[in-house]
Protein backbone atom coordinates (compact mmCIF):
# COMPACT_ATOMS: atom_id res chain seq x y z
CA UNK A 1 0.00 0.00 0.00
CA UNK A 2 1.47 3.38 -1.30
CA UNK A 3 1.22 6.08 1.40
CA UNK A 4 -2.21 7.36 2.33
CA UNK A 5 -3.93 10.11 0.33
CA UNK A 6 -4.86 11.75 3.24
CA UNK A 7 -2.04 13.41 4.66
CA UNK A 8 -3.34 13.68 8.01
CA UNK A 9 -4.08 9.84 7.56
CA UNK A 10 -0.54 8.91 6.84
CA UNK A 11 0.74 10.63 9.83
CA UNK A 12 -1.70 9.16 11.97
CA UNK A 13 -0.53 6.09 10.80
CA UNK A 14 3.36 6.97 11.02
CA UNK A 15 2.51 8.19 14.90
CA UNK A 16 0.98 4.82 15.25
CA UNK A 17 3.92 2.53 13.90
CA UNK A 18 6.43 4.53 16.37
CA UNK A 19 4.56 3.22 19.03
CA UNK A 20 2.76 6.38 19.95
CA UNK A 21 -0.89 5.83 21.65
CA UNK A 22 -4.07 6.59 19.25
CA UNK A 23 -4.83 9.94 21.17
CA UNK A 24 -1.36 11.13 20.95
CA UNK A 25 -1.17 9.84 17.54
CA UNK A 26 -4.76 11.58 16.30
CA UNK A 27 -3.16 14.83 17.98
CA UNK A 28 0.33 14.87 16.01
CA UNK A 29 -1.74 14.26 12.82
CA UNK A 30 -3.49 17.42 13.29
CA UNK A 31 -6.88 16.74 14.79
CA UNK A 32 -8.61 17.88 17.67
CA UNK A 33 -7.93 15.08 20.62
CA UNK A 34 -10.72 12.82 20.97
CA UNK A 35 -9.98 9.62 22.33
CA UNK A 36 -13.29 8.11 20.54
CA UNK A 37 -12.29 9.13 17.40
CA UNK A 38 -8.91 8.32 17.33
CA UNK A 39 -9.45 4.86 18.89
CA UNK A 40 -12.46 4.72 15.56
CA UNK A 41 -9.38 5.84 12.87
CA UNK A 42 -7.02 3.79 14.11
CA UNK A 43 -9.41 0.43 13.63
CA UNK A 44 -10.06 1.48 10.41
CA UNK A 45 -8.72 -0.93 7.89
CA UNK A 46 -6.67 1.34 5.37
CA UNK A 47 -4.71 2.75 9.13
CA UNK A 48 -3.92 -0.75 10.17
CA UNK A 49 -2.94 -2.01 6.85
CA UNK A 50 -0.30 0.97 6.46
CA UNK A 51 0.92 0.87 10.30
CA UNK A 52 1.51 -2.91 9.62
CA UNK A 53 3.44 -2.11 6.50
CA UNK A 54 5.08 0.77 8.17
CA UNK A 55 6.21 -1.93 10.75
CA UNK A 56 7.38 -4.47 8.42
CA UNK A 57 9.68 -1.91 6.48
CA UNK A 58 11.17 -0.92 9.31
CA UNK A 59 11.93 -4.52 10.02
CA UNK A 60 13.04 -5.16 6.79
CA UNK A 61 15.85 -2.45 7.46
CA UNK A 62 16.59 -3.81 10.11
CA UNK A 63 17.16 -7.26 8.66
CA UNK A 64 15.11 -8.63 11.50
CA UNK A 65 13.92 -11.93 10.26
CA UNK A 66 12.73 -15.44 11.71
CA UNK A 67 16.23 -17.01 10.89
CA UNK A 68 17.67 -13.98 12.70
CA UNK A 69 15.75 -14.37 15.69
CA UNK A 70 15.88 -18.19 16.16
CA UNK A 71 19.86 -17.97 15.29
CA UNK A 72 19.88 -15.19 18.50
CA UNK A 73 17.95 -17.58 20.57
CA UNK A 74 20.21 -20.36 19.27
CA UNK A 75 23.37 -18.31 20.97
CA UNK A 76 21.87 -18.33 24.34
CA UNK A 77 20.21 -21.79 24.72
CA UNK A 78 23.46 -23.67 23.29
CA UNK A 79 25.91 -21.88 25.01
CA UNK A 80 28.05 -23.76 27.58
CA UNK A 81 29.61 -22.99 30.50
CA UNK A 82 33.18 -24.83 29.48
CA UNK A 83 33.43 -22.15 26.61
CA UNK A 84 34.41 -19.61 28.90
CA UNK A 85 36.64 -21.11 31.68
CA UNK A 86 38.82 -23.84 31.47
CA UNK A 87 40.31 -26.07 34.81
CA UNK A 88 43.62 -25.78 36.20
CA UNK A 89 45.96 -28.33 36.97
CA UNK A 90 44.95 -27.61 40.62
CA UNK A 91 41.17 -28.50 39.19
CA UNK A 92 40.37 -25.02 40.25
CA UNK A 93 38.25 -22.98 37.82
CA UNK A 94 39.90 -20.20 35.77
CA UNK A 95 37.55 -18.02 33.67
CA UNK A 96 38.74 -17.21 30.13
CA UNK A 97 37.87 -14.89 28.14
CA UNK A 98 40.81 -14.57 25.78
CA UNK A 99 39.28 -16.27 23.09
CA UNK A 100 35.32 -15.47 23.30
CA UNK A 101 34.05 -15.13 20.01
CA UNK A 102 31.13 -12.94 19.41
CA UNK A 103 28.34 -15.65 19.49
CA UNK A 104 29.78 -16.76 23.06
CA UNK A 105 30.08 -13.16 23.87
CA UNK A 106 26.10 -12.74 22.98
CA UNK A 107 25.18 -15.58 25.41
CA UNK A 108 27.17 -13.15 28.50
CA UNK A 109 24.22 -11.70 30.87
CA UNK A 110 26.42 -10.32 33.41
CA UNK A 111 29.90 -10.30 33.71
CA UNK A 112 31.04 -8.41 37.16
CA UNK A 113 34.68 -7.95 38.37
CA UNK A 114 35.55 -7.12 42.02
CA UNK A 115 38.80 -5.75 43.23
CA UNK A 116 39.72 -6.02 46.86
CA UNK A 117 42.37 -6.95 49.42
CA UNK A 118 42.67 -9.99 51.37
CA UNK A 119 43.79 -9.70 54.55
CA UNK A 120 44.44 -13.09 56.22
CA UNK A 121 47.34 -13.95 58.37
CA UNK A 122 49.06 -10.99 58.78
CA UNK A 123 49.77 -10.90 55.19
CA UNK A 124 47.90 -8.40 52.32
CA UNK A 125 47.14 -9.72 49.08
CA UNK A 126 45.35 -8.27 45.84
CA UNK A 127 42.41 -10.40 45.09
CA UNK A 128 40.51 -10.08 41.36
CA UNK A 129 36.96 -11.94 41.87
CA UNK A 130 35.00 -12.17 38.40
CA UNK A 131 31.70 -13.60 38.04
CA UNK A 132 29.90 -14.16 35.00
CA UNK A 133 26.46 -15.04 34.11
CA UNK A 134 24.87 -16.63 30.81
CA UNK A 135 21.42 -15.97 29.60
CA UNK A 136 18.46 -17.69 30.59
CA UNK A 137 19.26 -20.97 28.88
CA UNK A 138 15.72 -22.67 29.40
CA UNK A 139 14.24 -19.61 28.41
CA UNK A 140 15.65 -19.53 25.01
CA UNK A 141 15.10 -23.39 24.19
CA UNK A 142 11.79 -23.14 25.31
CA UNK A 143 10.89 -19.82 22.98
CA UNK A 144 12.89 -22.09 19.86
CA UNK A 145 10.51 -25.59 20.76
CA UNK A 146 7.90 -23.50 20.42
CA UNK A 147 8.80 -21.94 17.18
CA UNK A 148 9.69 -25.15 15.76
CA UNK A 149 6.05 -26.67 16.91
CA UNK A 150 7.83 -29.37 19.49
CA UNK A 151 5.52 -28.28 22.27
CA UNK A 152 1.59 -28.80 22.58
CA UNK A 153 -0.19 -26.43 25.05
CA UNK A 154 -2.81 -29.11 26.80
CA UNK A 155 -5.73 -28.62 29.35
CA UNK A 156 -6.89 -31.35 31.32
CA UNK A 157 -11.17 -31.69 31.41
CA UNK A 158 -12.52 -33.38 34.55
CA UNK A 159 -12.12 -33.92 38.06
CA UNK A 160 -9.59 -36.40 39.64
CA UNK A 161 -11.89 -40.19 38.88
CA UNK A 162 -14.44 -38.06 37.36
CA UNK A 163 -13.31 -40.76 33.98
CA UNK A 164 -12.90 -43.81 35.89
CA UNK A 165 -16.33 -45.79 35.86
CA UNK A 166 -16.83 -44.35 32.01
CA UNK A 167 -16.40 -46.31 29.28
CA UNK A 168 -14.27 -45.22 26.42
CA UNK A 169 -17.22 -43.76 23.96
CA UNK A 170 -18.36 -42.30 27.13
CA UNK A 171 -14.82 -40.49 27.98
CA UNK A 172 -14.54 -39.33 24.30
CA UNK A 173 -18.07 -37.53 24.76
CA UNK A 174 -17.67 -35.98 28.20
CA UNK A 175 -14.04 -34.79 26.36
CA UNK A 176 -15.44 -34.01 23.24
CA UNK A 177 -18.46 -31.80 25.37
CA UNK A 178 -16.00 -29.86 27.24
CA UNK A 179 -13.93 -29.07 24.59
CA UNK A 180 -16.96 -27.65 22.48
CA UNK A 181 -17.27 -25.44 26.09
CA UNK A 182 -14.56 -24.01 25.96
CA UNK A 183 -14.59 -23.01 22.11
CA UNK A 184 -11.49 -24.77 21.11
CA UNK A 185 -11.32 -24.92 17.34
CA UNK A 186 -9.28 -28.07 17.19
CA UNK A 187 -7.43 -30.92 18.95
CA UNK A 188 -4.64 -32.73 17.72
CA UNK A 189 -6.51 -36.32 19.14
CA UNK A 190 -8.62 -37.88 21.46
CA UNK A 191 -7.56 -40.83 23.23
CA UNK A 192 -8.28 -43.86 22.55
CA UNK A 193 -8.04 -45.34 26.18
CA UNK A 194 -7.53 -43.16 29.60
Amino acid sequence: MPILNNPRHERFAQALAAGKPASDAYVEAGYKENRHNAAALAREEHISTRVHEILAKGAERAEITVENVLRELAKLGFANMADYMRVGADGDPCLDFSALTRDQAAALQEVTVEDFKDARGGQTRDVRKVKFKLADKRAALVDIGKHLGMFIDRSEVGKPGEFDELTTEQKRERILGRVKELGVDRIGAVAGSA
